[in-house]
């Protein structure tokens, strides 16, 4: 279950980053935040309220309080008390702008906290928004191995003991960098985008069978690790059986999803000799291949399709030739 966020919670994290200052908080700080959107008032301070999406964090900007100072008093006072009466988690005012005659009461009277801060209203929307994307952020914990490879994202799976975690500290030790071992903390970030971390307690500590755990950064130095990486391809690691099916020419690209995010996966038989390493070096360089729009395996196909029907035709040709 995701923890609760509070207008508590918001400000603790985020004082200095958005230059918070509390102007009234009427026992408010323990509301809670439901959704990653904000939103300024908008006509509901003119008194439409058809289309409130109070549930938002809200956000009054220069203009909102320039149109309310200009607004008679009694007009506003009621269209205050009117936007007050909802349950707003919160509201925040940008700029360092005083707040309008009577919207401190009629907060209070809401029991909603108020609370100001002096970025410019685009600026703060530019820091706050990514905070509550990453709060309300789709996450779940993968069993595996994360690695950044040339750049290449590489979440390495298979079942326990097969050699996930050798992998990934022998490519540590050939330069590349351990993100997580064992557990892997992924969220999506918009519609396609899967972040992977380590878990704060055993982040870059890895379990080798037979040595125990072991400090990545402490032996191999700080650059053997980063926080989080970008999941772009999923290497399967599986055991070699005869006679199993195995992709020979990767055209039959296969994906698997995680969070709803369909990544490629590739399986890689394990058995004696091969060089698991190296192969995984080869995966992300043939994943930046791909980006850059180069495939491999669908040029040798077409090569091939062409060379057949450069063939085909010189039999058509011979079979016409009636000299």
């Amino acid at each position: 279950m995701t923890p609760r966020l509070t207008v508590g919670t918001l400000v603790e994290r985020l004082t200095e980053p958005l230059q918070l200052e509390i102007l009234a908080e009427h026992g408010g700080l323990g509301r809670e935040i439901t959704t990653h959107e904000s939103a300024s008032p908008g006509l509901v301070l003119a008194g439409f309220v058809g289309r409130f999406l109070y549930q938002r964090v809200q956000v009054m900007g220069e203009t909102e309080i320039l149109f309310l100072n200009g607004l008679p008093d009694a007009v506003r006072e009621q269209n205050l008390e009117r936007f007050f009466s909802y349950a707003v988690p919160v509201l925040f005012i940008t700029k360092g702008l005083e707040p309008p005659p009577g919207l401190l009461a009629a907060a209070m009277h809401g029991g909603v906290p108020v609370i100001r801060s002096k970025l410019k209203t685009a600026e703060f929307y530019r820091r706050l928004n990514p905070f509550l994307e990453g709060e309300f952020a789709p996450t779940v914990t993968l069993h595996g191995s994360l690695a950044d490879v040339f750049g290449v994202g590489l979440f390495f799976t298979g079942k326990s003991g097969i050699g996930k975690s050798e992998c990934v500290l022998d490519l540590v030790e050939r330069g590349h960098r351990l993100v997580a071992d064992d557990l892997v903390i992924a969220t999506r970030r918009g519609a396609d985008v899967v972040i992977g971390r380590g878990h704060e307690l055993q982040r870059h500590y890895m379990e080798i069978r037979g040595v125990g755990l072991i400090d990545v950064p402490a032996i191999f130095g700080i650059r053997a690790v980063r926080q989080q990486k970008r999941i772009e391809v999923v290497v399967e690691l599986v055991e070699w059986k005869e006679g199993m099916p195995v992709d020979r020419t990767g055209l039959d690209m296969t994906t698997t999803d995680i969070l709803e995010v369909p990544l490629p996966r590739i399986s890689v038989p394990l058995n004696p000799g091969k060089n698991i390493t190296v192969i995984a070096e080869v995966i992300a360089m043939n994943h930046l291949l791909r980006y850059a729009g180069v495939d491999a395996a669908d040029q040798f196909n077409k090569r091939l399709i062409g060379r057949m029907q450069q063939q085909a035709d010189v039999r058509m040709y011979l079979q016409q030739d009636d000299e």
